[in-house]
């Protein structure tokens, strides 16, 4: 309505003054409301035809949503793993800390493995323990050993310096040779076992005692698990968890966390998908909320999402038809207040209605612009002037559409 009786005024208005002044006719007599359109056909054709270009090119270069949400992001609250509700430490819109705990799940096996896991490594340490005592016992045996080789192998030697003088039995001699033979065997045997025991306490315990601690930190790890925190800073919704439910990691979630900052930075706007050429970074834009009433907020397109999302394909057993698809999607485009503060007062998931505003202003300082398209781009921004016009209009009957023609 606005932009058809600016048109008028360009078109009819100048008509009617022609037909007035010009060809002396009067409303009521040569003008009258069955002669109208032969007397203005001409002011009425240029005004419809104008209204439709000034509509064109200011949805076009200004281009209109009412698609635009403050979309944020819920966390679900789940457990790494299944088991029964043994605690519950938060309710319902409760705020929480990041790491706070919300439940604990029934705690019994995993405790067992911690203590299992901790008796075997105080037992692991009593056996080091042992190894050091029989290490001390394999030093003795050793020493005990090369006693015995050093006594039989004096004793061979006397036997022998007799032998050579006939005065003791060859059988003897050849005894004692054997005995040394057996005494050194005894003494390989107590060297080779303190080695083992050497090698047992260097390295074998050692591993099997971090081997136990590894296990003591995953069982404290699958216990630590049985009590669920919070991930982040947030509000509790939908926790309607009690003591003695089964809590199940894919069917049955505890709730929902919505995290403090989530949808009060930025609102996402989907547009028409003949925007694309229009819509740049960096465009000013205004949106009026729902949730606001009567305010204009002043935004900056800080991205533009470079896919459609209706064109998505998902591959499954089944071929796809491109006409299932072929509805048109809307262009994704991110939208954050011009000035700091600018959503503050608007709760995530706030519906509202945004204008974004071609700016030429970068165009036309350039002095080697034509004169045709200076004009051009001077209407261009000069017409948004109208879509700002008709954004507040709608923030002023917004409450009213919202509460009384809506029937709700």
């Amino acid at each position: 309505m606005l932009e058809l009786m600016l048109c008028s005024l360009l078109t009819i208005f100048p008509d009617y003054l022609y037909r007035r002044y010009g060809q002396g006719k009067r409303i009521g007599r040569e003008i009258t409301l069955y002669s109208m359109w032969y007397e203005l056909r001409w002011g009425i054709s240029a005004c419809l035809m104008l209204t439709i270009s000034l509509i064109t090119m200011i949805f076009y270069f200004h281009p209109s949503t009412q698609s635009v949400t403050a979309v944020f992001r819920t966390v679900t609250i789940l457990p790494e793993t299944v088991g029964r509700v043994d605690d519950v430490y938060v309710g319902i819109n409760d705020k929480v800390a990041a790491g706070a705990p919300l439940f604990r799940l029934d705690d019994s096996q995993q405790k067992a493995a911690v203590e299992t896991a901790r008796r075997q490594i105080a037992e692991l340490e009593a056996e080091a323990a042992v190894a050091m005592t029989e290490l001390a016992t394999a030093d003795g045996q050793i020493q005990e050993a090369q006693g015995a080789l050093q006594l039989a192998e004096t004793e061979y030697e006397m036997k022998a310096q007799l032998l050579a003088k006939d005065a003791v039995a060859r059988r003897e001699v050849e005894r004692l040779a054997n005995t040394i033979e057996s005494r050194k065997g005894s003494l390989a045997a107590a060297i080779a076992k303190k080695q083992t025991l050497e090698a047992k306490i260097s390295a074998l315990l050692p591993a099997q005692k971090a081997s136990a601690e590894a296990a003591l930190a995953q069982a404290q790890v699958e216990l630590d698990k049985t009590i669920v925190r919070a991930g982040i800073a947030g509000t509790v919704q939908q926790f309607t968890l009690r003591t003695g439910d089964v809590v199940n990691t894919m069917l049955r979630p505890a709730g929902i966390l919505v995290p403090e900052a989530a949808g009060r930075g930025t609102l996402i706007a989907g547009f028409g998908q003949i925007e694309a050429q229009v819509i740049k970074r960096g465009m000013i834009a205004e949106a009026t909320c729902i949730g606001r009433p009567f305010t204009i907020i002043p935004l900056v397109v800080t991205d533009v999402q470079d896919v459609i999302a209706a064109g998505q394909l998902r591959p499954t057993d089944q071929l796809i038809d491109v006409r299932s698809i072929s509805t048109p999607g809307t262009l994704t485009v991110f939208l954050q207040p011009l000035f700091e503060g600018g959503l503050d007062g608007i709760p995530p998931g706030s519906s509202c209605i945004a204008n974004a505003y071609t700016n030429n202003h970068d165009v036309l300082a350039d002095p080697n612009i034509g004169t045709l398209r200076w004009l051009f781009l001077h209407v261009v921004d000069a017409v948004g002037l109208v879509h700002a016009m008709l954004l507040r209009m709608q923030a002023l009957l917004l409450p009213v559409q919202t509460l009384v023609l809506s029937g709700h």
